[in-house]
């Protein structure tokens, strides 16, 4: 294992401790609006309506597969265009996920891109979860924990949104405004593309040594990191995460734990990123109780009670500081803190 790349590898381990809850998460079947190429409808959000659509692209150049699931809103986009978030989902995960994030961001005004990342999707866990499948499984897990896909992952973001800027919708976006966001080895992915540098074995991008700081991409400006692993195997954070220049919001809880025999990563690694990064305008929200998977779509952990009113706080959090960040706007963010305050166990806010 090159001690460079250990923390990818830890987080594919760790992803067979929480592999069950990434599972099986309920997803409707996709819905076109009437502005793409598919079957027209729309989808009812909770707090307004708003367009989805699937996207098979892939990408010549890698000969790799793309596919994205794009949430945008109903009826016509303010002057200048629409923002748009691409999200990156965890080890696991497809585009069909986190999607009390994206039809939220849409039903408000916002564009939302899902990236679903081939080699480190859902397809991992094919075959089941018996003993006989068990050594395919973590070798699966370790391949797409390596160098080679954390470095395709943004590499998909980077072509995504260039398919989107392209198409249809693109004439209705806002290119200036663009953020990134991700779950868990997602997060990770936000982090590289925000400009996170981390050493890599010499020959992945080219030449005798290079960094991952070549795989910013200074289009996106913000970052949302929804339980960020850390970058285990290299020591002090510092140099890894001060060079990024973005505004970021961190968002965990106290039981966000991910444990296997061997292995730990609690809350604590979140709040030594936080403070690790650099930044302007960073800001974190480190709910009380949760789990790791809290912030996905499924609604059977960290608490019956507590999973829905975490989500509602997150989501909402999420649009509060894209508003900050990208539009000005102070007042929704302290509007939120007064409303979700009994939910935190710590706040640190711009």
């Amino acid at each position: 294992m090159n001690r460079t790349w250990r923390w990818t590898a830890l987080a594919a381990s760790a992803a067979t401790a929480v592999a069950a809850l990434l599972i099986g998460c309920a997803t409707p079947p996709p819905v076109a609006g009437p502005d793409l190429p598919a079957q027209p409808g729309t989808q009812a959000a909770e707090d307004g309506s708003h367009h989805w659509q699937d996207f098979d692209w892939s990408d010549p150049a890698r000969e790799r597969a793309v596919p994205v699931r794009v949430y945008w809103p109903r009826g016509e986009p303010p002057a200048g265009g629409w923002p748009v978030v691409v999200f990156s989902h965890g080890m696991g995960g497809s585009r069909r996920g986190y999607s009390y994030l994206g039809s939220y961001w849409a039903a408000h005004g916002i564009v939302a891109m899902h990236v679903q990342h081939i080699g480190s999707d859902r397809r991992l866990w094919a075959g089941g979860f018996g003993w006989s499948n068990s050594l395919t499984l973590v070798r699966r897990l370790q391949h797409a924990a390596q160098p080679e896909e954390a470095i395709e992952r943004t590499q998909d973001i980077r072509f995504a949104l260039d398919q989107l800027l392209a198409g249809p919708l693109g004439p209705r976006l806002d290119a200036t405004r663009l953020a990134i966001a991700g779950h868990s080895y997602g997060a990770n992915t936000s982090l590289l593309i925000a400009g996170a540098k981390v050493p890599v074995p010499a020959g992945l991008i080219g030449g005798a040594s290079s960094s991952l700081s070549s795989l910013a991409d200074p289009r996106f400006k913000a970052a949302i990191l929804i339980s960020a692993p850390p970058f285990y195997g290299e020591g002090d954070p510092a140099p890894i995460l001060s060079g990024i220049a973005i505004p970021t919001l961190h968002i965990s809880a106290t039981a966000d734990e991910i444990t296997i025999p061997g292995y730990y990563s609690g809350p604590s690694d979140r709040v030594a990123l936080f403070d690790a990064i650099g930044g302007p305008r960073k800001a974190l929200a480190m709910f009380s109780g949760g789990s790791h998977s809290i912030f996905t779509d499924r609604m059977n952990t960290g608490g019956f009670e507590l999973n829905p009113k975490v989500k509602a706080a997150t989501r909402e959090l999420s649009l509060a500081y894209l508003r900050l960040v990208l539009d000005g706007e102070a007042a929704p963010l302290r509007d939120w803190q007064q409303r979700h305050g009994t939910l935190l166990s710590r706040w640190q806010a711009p």
